[in-house]
């Protein structure tokens, strides 16, 4: 039975459910579950602290498990990133007040306050700067205003926590993070590991694409085609009018009111736009 490991709570928790309940798995309906076995599908989850899934699975004592980049790296686990699962993006950034610090270079000798030490120490390191690194578990926006730290190293999605406690972000990105489903670095090839991969790239893929389905003439099917080229190839099928075709054809969701207006300019008709709930490519 394939062990996963599913962030309990927190800013992952509910997006991670998401995803693998439309992958086909079962998941808790309570908080306060925190392991659930699936035998239709041959899989147990345990629902954990995101900080600590990457340590049981780099341990072994859980195959695989889903968890932030960030936490992955900031772990130190003898885990590896096998999937980005799109969700749950965030940057790890240098924060100060103006006029304290403007790259890494300036870092040295300071006092950096961060809740991702592991992480922060081996970027430092990269940079060969040395500073003294304050380890906190929250709030570490506030460790400037307290005199704790005279520059913090954090998470950022909005910059409004930081802003409002007079800091500012700057430098180079140190990470650009996102959920990620992760196993261990020396792991071997596990056909369920493949199954449950392939069931959360479907649903990525269903995420991002849409089908479009038109009519067109014979002779626009060309130039209609390079608007729709798909995956590999549209599916063009006769109609009961030969002097048409009906084209089918995944297009990016992203795309699909700007290249349904070019087709309705090209001659294109009967423009119709359905979800893919999933798939496998």
């Amino acid at each position: 039975m394939l062990r996963i490991a599913v962030p309990n709570k927190g800013s992952l928790s509910e997006a991670a459910t998401d995803m693998l309940r439309e992958s086909g798995y079962r998941q808790r309906s309570s908080s306060h579950d925190l392991v659930l076995s699936d035998p239709d599908n041959d899989v147990e989850f345990f629902y954990l602290r995101p900080r600590d899934i990457a340590v049981y699975v780099g341990s072994g004592t859980l195959d695989v498990g889903l968890t932030g980049r960030d936490l992955l790296l900031d772990s130190g686990a003898q885990a590896q990133e096998i999937l980005p699962l799109g969700f749950g993006r965030s940057t790890f950034r240098f924060a100060a007040p103006p006029g304290v610090a403007g790259s890494v270079a300036d870092l040295g000798g300071l006092r950096v306050a961060t809740s991702y030490a592991g992480l922060l120490e081996r970027h430092l390191a990269g940079h060969d700067v040395q500073a003294d690194i304050v380890r906190l578990d929250g709030a570490v926006e506030s460790s400037v205003g307290l005199g704790v730290a005279d520059v913090v190293a954090d998470v950022v999605q909005t910059g409004s926590t930081l802003k409002a406690a007079g800091l500012a972000v700057f430098g180079d990105p140190i990470l650009e993070s996102e959920a990620v489903l992760i196993r261990r670095t020396d792991a071997e090839d596990d056909p369920a590991v493949g199954v449950l991969t392939r069931r959360l790239q479907g649903v990525l893929t269903a995420r991002r694409y849409v089908m479009m389905d038109y009519d067109v003439r014979v002779e626009l099917v060309e130039k209609a085609c390079a608007l729709t080229p798909g995956l590999e190839s549209p599916t063009v099928s006769p109609l009961h009018d030969k002097g048409w075709v009906a084209v089918r054809s995944m297009v990016p969701r992203a795309t699909t009111n700007q290249v349904m207006d070019d087709l309705y300019d090209l001659g294109a008709r009967a423009i119709l736009v359905t979800d893919i709930h999933a798939c496998r490519l």
